[in-house]
Formats: structure tokens, C-alpha cells, sequence
């Protein structure tokens, strides 16, 4: 693992030069972190037009960026705002040349986005979600099977409503919605293995059961209506307090990966360019935003599972060094492979899309 002391940068973005406060950000041998795209406030979801469009959600903010390479060398121009005023539109996905926005109470699809970069046209509504704001954030993505994906978060820290704790299913036009997985409590990425086709997701642990339990998961759902415990079981193994009695942990489909304990575990991709080297050709990166109500912080990295044959042989740091003796300098979130191969990760702390990019 080698130190990249990357200090105070100084870096071109379009004609503009934005300084950011990196760190040490600590890589493999070979590997180089840079800002992609900086001045991006908020930055979550990420999704890649067809004409090469970086798409930029955002939570809080109520926007999305576009981000173009007009000149084609190689480096993003500035972040332009292409639709403001939203409710939490973290979910964006790409399909047939539209752009999918998943916001907080729905689903909206905007046609031929990249040739009305300029002039968005009007959204076209797909589907209603609940409007309950705790864990109403979604996340939005397209699976192998053509079919629109998003997750409906818990409207609570632990709790047993109708409705919630699913990720759901639906033809493209919104239509046949289903549950493909049960009791997931709040994932906020997901993605399908390139071999396989099975979808494999994070999903947050509950708060308040102390600095080291309920862990975060890695989950693998091989087919739909599998139920993965919460909020009766947490981590496989661990009955909640105020649910637990009502059902056994060995009812539910164990997690693939148990991580930390609070390090919020968001982004997952599988790694399918050919810049980085053969050991990480089909391998899942996984972005942990780091935690929020722990003693000692923990996460604020990126971390690499080893998976073989459907199993997770191996989690290891990929990316780490956000979290420093002076406190925190970024809040890894959602991931994307670029054409090139290389990696882009959001970052809603430090306001940028990095890029890892891999060079011997």
C-alpha cells in the first residue's frame, strides 16, 4: 500500500482552478487519486449518459448536475445545474437516451436528456413513492433484466411498517411493480454481478445498540422475494431488542459480508474496465461514508470484496485516509467505471467526483 500524500492541489477545471484539502489518501502501488469534478455541492448518485454526460445527483441539495468533455481531452468541464428545485433526488439512472430521477415521493423519467442539456423537457411520472423523509432518499438503478430498481428505505431506525425496508422492481414505464428483497433496512447502492446477474447490495445497519453492533452488510440476492431480517434479525446472527422474539434469525437470508459497525456503507460496484489489473477485474468496490453517532469514527474509505463463486472471500481497504488525526476531509458515496476503465467516486463532504485511475 503506498502513501499519496496529494496535500493542496491545485487543479484545472475548465479554465477555473479549484484548491481542495486531500489529505493523504493511502492506494495500492500503481493507483492515482484526482479530482474529476470539483464544486459539485452535495455530490451523491452517479450515471453516465450515452454521449458520455457525467450525471451528478444530490440529497440535500435538490439538484442534478451535468457534466460534459466538450473538447474530448479527457478532463470534465464545470458542473452546470440541470434541474433545481427537487425533493432528495438521489436516485439517477441512465436508460434508452432518458434519464430516470428518483426523488423522495417519486419516480420521473426525462426524455432525450443529452440532446436538452440546455433546456430540460418536462418530467414524465412514472411511479409514487411514500413521502416519509427518515431513510427517503433513493437509490435508482437499471439491472441486466431491463427492468427499473429502487430501494424504499425504513421510515425509522427499527420498526415493522407495510411498505418499507424493501428494494422494489418495475418495467421501465413503472408498470408491474414488485419486491424483489425484503427486510433491507436502508441500501443506498446496489449493482449485478457481470458473471452472474444477481444483484448484490449494502444495507445500513440499526443505530443505538452501541459502538460495535449491529454490523453493516453486503447482501446477495440470487432471486427475488428473499427476506434479509430486519427488523427482527441484524448481521445473520443478532436478535433486535424490541423485535427479535417475534421471529428467528434463521428464517432470513444471511448477509454475504458483514462490515463495521456504523461505517454506513453506501456505493457498490463491480469493477468491469480493463485500466486496473487482472485481481480486480470483476471484484466489488464498496464506498463507506463513514459514521456519524460513534465514539472512535469509523469508515471514510473504500474497501475491496473478493468474491468467488457467489462468496466473499476477502474485504480488504482499497482507498482510505479521509479520516485524519485533524478530522475528516471527504465522505465517499456512489461509484461509476468510466469508459477508460477508470474509477469515478462522489464525495458529498468535500463537494467532487474523484477519479482513480491506475498507471505502473
Amino acid at each position: 500500500m503506498r502513501r499519496m500524500a496529494l496535500g493542496l492541489m491545485l487543479l484545472l477545471c475548465g479554465g477555473g482552478v479549484a484548491a481542495l484539502e486531500l489529505g493523504e489518501i493511502r492506494l495500492p502501488d500503481g493507483f492515482r487519486i484526482e479530482v474529476a469534478v470539483a464544486d459539485v455541492t452535495d455530490a451523491r448518485s452517479l450515471a453516465l449518459g450515452e454521449r458520455g454526460t457525467l450525471f451528478i445527483a444530490t440529497r440535500r441539495g435538490g439538484r442534478v448536475y451535468a457534466v460534459t468533455d466538450r473538447d474530448g481531452d479527457g478532463r470534465f468541464d464545470p458542473p452546470r445545474v440541470l434541474l433545481d428545485g427537487l425533493r432528495m433526488p438521489n436516485g439517477i439512472a441512465i436508460h434508452e437516451g432518458a434519464l430516470y430521477v428518483a426523488e423522495n415521493h417519486r419516480i420521473v423519467r426525462y426524455d432525450g436528456i443529452e440532446q436538452r442539456l440546455q433546456s430540460p423537457p418536462e418530467p414524465v411520472l412514472l411511479a409514487r413513492l411514500p413521502t416519509e423523509t427518515h431513510h427517503g432518499w433513493r437509490y435508482l438503478a437499471f439491472g441486466p433484466d431491463g427492468r427499473l430498481y429502487v430501494a424504499i428505505g425504513a421510515p425509522c431506525n427499527i420498526c415493522d411498517e407495510p411498505g418499507f425496508a424493501t428494494i422494489v422492481r418495475m418495467r421501465a414505464d413503472g408498470s408491474e411493480r414488485e419486491v424483489m428483497a425484503a427486510g433491507v433496512r436502508n441500501s443506498v447502492g446496489f449493482d449485478w454481478q457481470p458473471e452472474t446477474g444477481e444483484l448484490w447490495f449494502s444495507d445500513n445497519g440499526r443505530d443505538w445498540l452501541g459502538d460495535d453492533r449491529p454490523p453493516d452488510e453486503l447482501n446477495r440476492a440470487p432471486q427475488p422475494g428473499l427476506h434479509f431480517g430486519y427488523p427482527f434479525c441484524h448481521g445473520g446472527e443478532i436478535p433486535d431488542p424490541l423485535y427479535g422474539r417475534a421471529r428467528r434469525c434463521e428464517e432470513f437470508a444471511p448477509p454475504a459480508l458483514n462490515l463495521g459497525a456504523h461505517v454506513a456503507a453506501l456505493g457498490v460496484r463491480f469493477y468491469t474496465g480493463k485500466q486496473f489489473p487482472e485481481a480486480y477485474r470483476g471484484q466489488l468496490f464498496i464506498a463507506e461514508h463513514g459514521s456519524w453517532n460513534r465514539s472512535e469514527p469509523v469508515g471514510y474509505r473504500l474497501g475491496l470484496a473478493r468474491i468467488e463463486e457467489g462468496r466473499v472471500v476477502s474485504y480488504s481497504p482499497f482507498a482510505e485516509g479521509w479520516l485524519g488525526a485533524e478530522g475528516v476531509s471527504g465522505r465517499p458515496v456512489d461509484l461509476l467505471v468510466a469508459p477508460d476503465g477508470s474509477l469515478l467516486v462522489s464525495d458529498d463532504h468535500a463537494g467532487v467526483v474523484y477519479r482513480i485511475s491506475y498507471n505502473p
